[in-house]
């Protein structure tokens, strides 16, 4: 196979999906489209519109066929997903939204057959978070419907069976608090047996695989005349960290930043994550586990520009030292159903007369809280690498920096996401140099104990 010129890259995120075309002499994006992700609420529960997604993808794929053209394809999506075929390749039932609460009669049921977290490393999340629940609410509650799969898919790869027609799994979606994986062992858990879908399980293959030539009907329709391969995949949070791995030596730690802040301590171990504060463990592109912490930041953020209004992170840099002095914090959760502080609702502490400035001040540096917060459950050591939309709001990365006393980096661009599904197809990343953030002269480590006594009370 010839090394390829430029690679197209498929980029299914919760919120958002796009299509970037990129320079493999470079590692630059050089052309971009842009979707929404929507979630159907019709029945039978809540599922992405993969239809619409799909049409996307072939728009954006013939658009960029002739200018600025690609000869590969990889892909990368969110994780906590299952795409379940029949006998024809097609959808036996939609996919599921991953947020989608059951009934407590099935969420018991679920309880009572889930492997331990000394296994799997998977923490018991709400809804569908860990896709064995997904599986067996789909299972106990549509079996006519579950007696058709023929297949069982992770998400990246389904997208990579559309374009290609070969079915496959792998690791970094499949050790994404799944509960079907033991990281430790680089296999199935035993509930693929309880469920009884091991023979459903497509072959486990490696993220870097090509597993084939786009489908002559797909080339046609897009208008590709030679042939193009087709990357098996990876899920995006392990996309981001492929590219601190090639040539960055541990410890580290990187925090990605999107709807999720996921925080992996690169060079860790896994004998002290505690489940009961969403830490677990990822494994990455090579099947390695890596100790991990997450809580919905991203999601937090655009719920606090609902309420707020648009974030100036000058301004509210510059009202963090007021907002220390005076003590105004916000407390853990904005958004429920995960994170370190699970079960709390959000307070406003000494807000009376607060500016917006300094609400938006006291929040960036309740994300900061937050992630210190997710890199001690972790044990990260090291740097801390900063990406995606955080790595351009100075009030949130001086926080952190200040909060952690070692060096933050932040990494220019939107996500590394995409850059880590074009590492698939063997390039080389951009090699932008990172930020390295000015650590502020705050006292805040009072500030910060009284933030933690709060949420011990």
């Amino acid at each position: 196979m010839t090394t390829p010129e430029k690679i197209a890259a498929l980029d299914i995120g919760k919120t958002n999906a796009k299509v970037v075309v990129l320079d493999c002499a470079t590692g630059e994006e050089i052309a971009e489209r842009r979707a929404p992700n929507r979630v159907l609420s019709s029945a039978p529960y809540p599922h992405y519109d993969v239809d619409a997604l799909w049409t996307f993808v072939l728009q954006a794929l013939s658009d960029f066929a002739k200018q600025p053209a690609f000869d590969a394809i990889s892909i990368t999506t969110h994780g906590a997903s299952a795409v379940l075929l029949d006998a024809e390749g097609k959808l036996a039932l939609p996919v599921l939204d991953y947020e989608h609460e059951y009934p407590e009669d099935i969420r018991q049921a679920y309880r009572s057959i889930r492997p331990h977290f000394s296994e799997t490393f998977s923490p018991a999340l709400s809804g569908g978070l860990n896709v064995g629940a997904q599986l067996h609410y789909q299972k106990t509650t549509f079996p006519e419907a579950f007696a058709r799969i023929c297949t069982i898919l992770t998400y990246p790869q389904y997208w990579a069976f559309r374009l290609t027609g070969v079915a496959a799994n792998e690791v970094t979606s499949l050790g994404c608090h799944t509960d079907l994986w033991r990281p430790r062992d680089g296999a199935y858990s035993p509930l693929v047996d309880t469920l009884g879908i091991r023979n459903l399980m497509a072959p486990v293959r490696s993220a870097f695989d090509a597993l084939g030539p786009l489908l002559p009907d797909i080339a046609a329709r897009i208008g590709v005349t030679t042939a193009i391969p087709v990357h098996c995949g990876i899920h995006d949070s392990n996309a981001s960290l492929l590219a601190h791995l090639v040539g960055r030596e541990p410890p580290f730690a990187v925090v990605s930043t999107g709807t999720w802040v996921i925080n992996f301590a690169v060079g860790g171990d896994l004998d002290h994550l505690d489940p009961q504060r969403d830490a677990l463990a990822n494994v990455d592109a090579y099947g390695r586990a890596v100790p991990s912490s997450r809580f919905m930041g991203g999601r937090e953020f655009e719920m606090l520009t609902v309420e707020l209004g648009i974030l100036s992170p000058e301004a509210a840099l510059a009202a963090i030292p007021h907002v220390i002095e005076k003590g105004l914090m916000l407390l853990p959760n904005v958004s429920g159903g995960s994170g370190p502080f699970p079960g709390r609702e959000r307070q406003w502490i000494n807000d009376t007369g607060a500016t917006i400035d300094q609400r938006w001040g006291a929040a960036c540096l309740y994300l900061a809280l937050m992630t210190e917060t997710c890199l001690d459950l972790i044990g990260a050591k090291g740097p801390v690498l900063v990406e995606g939309p955080f790595s351009a709001n100075p009030a949130y990365l001086q926080a952190l920096a200040a909060l952690l006393g070692r060096q933050v980096v932040a990494l220019p661009g939107s996500t590394g996401t995409s850059q880590g599904a074009a590492l698939l197809a063997g390039i080389l990343p951009a090699t932008k140099p990172g930020r390295i953030v000015p650590a502020p002269i705050w006292n805040i480590d009072a500030y910060r104990t009284t933030w933690h006594e709060r949420l011990r009370h």
